[in-house]
């Protein structure tokens, strides 16, 4: 088992690096490691949540928005870690959360649309998790105010299959590595509270801020190609920026470009949580980041290719009765529209985030 002294030793003897996962999701959470398997957890957060202007990883970005029940901390996220890739929290013990966020994939799982525990059919694609700590709400339509929320509903709903979590939990607790961090970070064994606490704080170490467009925007010119820059140019041009706004790529709105509405049943996206007519058929804007890896795109998985998406989207999305007005056609040369493509694979995360820890 994984012993406390493990994961309280001395800041001074980490090294700075991201956190882990594998790259395959099964790989990384089948078995619990033995004792002689274990190593030290190399990881610390990728800001600190102590300094003056709060927990900022991404400097040029406004703090994120940490709950006063639920602050960040380096034993929080250590405990996070461990329960995100593992399969024990899951109703059936299949799969890890992490088994829907694959780094390989964009941290998406390359599917139309996600398969829970009990290989249950979901209806929307997996979304990526890069930054996730700075979205205001969470899933395609919004509906979670919180990454708290988020975990729990992901942990006991279709996603992990946890429904009986009072199960689940006594697993948990029955393992001293885990009770005894449970009870160091919160003073209280494992419950359906702190579990999701632990995971909304290891999520919000999930960073992409080093892209090569990133590397540009800072100003190293080497960064990226000439073509790149003409693509970002482009980009602008066909106010692709107006949606996928900022540092973050997104304006963290929600858009009906009219994905699936040719559906005799189709999927009300927003509508669900605000009513509104105008949300039919919205959903939030993904970041573009990791874009080139995180096929299929959209809610619905429902577009195979990169440039197929992009095409849709010059083109003004899907007419429908609830499309957004704000997205018209735009006219972009073939060259344009290649550099275009080249612009998007800047945005690709050269993540390390490569080796599940080892296991209690």
């Amino acid at each position: 088992m994984i012993r406390l002294e493990l994961f309280s030793r001395s800041l001074l003897l980490l090294m700075v690096c991201a956190v882990a996962a594998c790259s395959q999701p099964q790989d990384a959470t089948n078995e619990a490691a033995t004792d002689t398997e274990v190593q030290p957890v190399v990881f610390v957060l990728p800001d600190d949540p102590g300094d003056d202007d709060g927990y900022s990883p991404i400097k040029t970005y406004e703090p994120m928005n940490i709950p006063d029940d639920n602050p960040i901390t380096l034993e929080g996220a250590r405990l996070g870690r461990l329960l995100y890739y593992d399969n024990r929290l899951s109703g059936d013990g299949s799969r890890s959360c992490y088994h829907c966020h694959v780094v390989d994939k964009g941290l998406t799982d390359g599917l139309p649309q996600a398969i829970g525990a009990h290989n249950k059919q979901l209806t929307r694609s997996s979304p990526t998790m890069w930054n996730v700590g700075y979205l205001a709400e969470l899933y395609w339509d919004g509906r979670a105010n919180s990454l708290e929320k988020q975990a729990r509903a992901a942990w006991t709903g279709g996603n992990m299959g946890a429904k009986n979590f009072d199960s689940v939990i006594a697993v948990i607790n029955s393992i001293d590595a885990y009770r005894t961090q449970f009870q160091a970070v919160y003073g209280e064994d494992a419950n359906v509270t702190n579990i999701p606490k632990a995971l909304a704080t290891y999520m919000r170490t999930i960073i992409s801020d080093d892209t090569p467009w990133d590397r540009w925007q800072r100003g190293d010119e080497s960064a990226v190609s000439d073509g790149a820059k003409r693509g970002y140019n482009a980009f602008t041009k066909a106010q692709c920026a107006t949606c996928h706004s900022g540092v973050l790529l997104t304006d963290q709105q929600f858009h009906n470009v009219g994905i699936g509405m040719d559906a005799e049943k189709y999927d009300v996206g927003r509508f669900k949580v605000t009513k509104l007519d105008q949300n039919r058929g919205a959903f939030k804007t993904p970041t573009l980041r990791d874009i080139a890896k995180s096929a299929p795109y959209f809610h619905n998985g429902s577009v195979v290719t990169l440039v197929e998406a992009v095409k849709l989207m010059l083109a003004g999305g899907i007419d429908n009765e609830f499309k957004d007005d704000a997205l018209q056609p735009q006219d972009l040369s073939e060259q344009e529209l290649a550099d275009l493509l080249e612009f998007l694979g800047t945005l690709s995360q050269d993540s390390n985030l490569g080796q599940a820890p080892a296991l209690p």
